[in-house]
């Protein structure tokens, strides 16, 4: 099942890490792996729903969403491939979603039934430890992940949370130059800007010697 099953990208990610290929076809067999493709824009889960499934991004990249009955969307973070979503969802499946994941692009998702790991079973070896460490580890990554973020949308000036996230992202990457995983208007739903103000700040950014910008590349030049 494994070599069906984009084996490469398994082996590195977090959640198999430390297993062999056939301790993760064990893994997916008693996980009852599903693999199944998205288009971009579609809602791979609904938040009001529950779920007993987690995701592995075999392909593409989602990301997750607050949208609210007014049409106000706010982006929580972005999963790229071989990164993970809805795990704690997935082991508590009677909490309903508080939030949307949406296919960023065409992706391909791997699903895992993790609730399983919760009723009563046969213990299927002894790489079940191993895999229970890797989803705390991504459980405190994800922890990681959404404080960041409250650092971002704290600065109350538009320029502030601007010079929050990319610092991050530079810290993260090791390098002054580096791509962020949104476009514009996911980087102002992200920051909790309008795209219009975000646009004008990062021209001003511009101007004052403090970054170049194309697209979604950035090089933090600094003053």
């Amino acid at each position: 099942m494994a070599n069906n099953m984009h084996l490469e990208i398994l082996q590195r990610s977090m959640l198999f890490h430390g297993l062999t290929a056939d301790e993760i076809s064990a893994a997916l067999a008693f996980f009852h792996a599903e693999k199944k493709q998205y288009k971009k824009g579609a809602v791979i889960l609904h938040a009001g729903l529950t779920t007993d499934r987690m995701g592995l991004v075999l392909e593409g990249s989602v990301t997750i969403e607050n949208n609210d009955i007014w049409g106000n969307r706010t982006i929580l973070s972005h999963i790229g491939k071989g990164q993970f979503f809805a795990e704690t969802y997935a082991y508590l499946p009677v909490e309903p979603m508080l939030v949307d994941v949406v296919a960023n692009e065409n992706c391909r998702i791997l699903f895992l039934r993790i609730g399983s790991m919760q009723g009563p079973f046969n213990l299927p070896g002894p790489w079940l430890m191993t895999f229970v460490s890797n989803l705390l580890r991504i459980s405190a990554h994800k922890n990681l992940s959404l404080s960041g973020r409250s650092f971002h949308t704290a600065p109350k000036t538009i320029r502030g949370r601007v010079l929050s996230y990319l610092n991050t992202v530079s810290l993260q990457k090791g390098s002054h130059e580096f791509d962020i995983p949104f476009d514009r208007q996911q980087l102002a739903d992200y920051l909790n800007l309008e795209r219009s103000a975000l646009s004008k700040e990062l021209g001003k950014m511009r101007r004052d010697g403090l970054i170049t910008v194309r697209k979604n590349h950035f090089i933090l030049t600094g003053k």
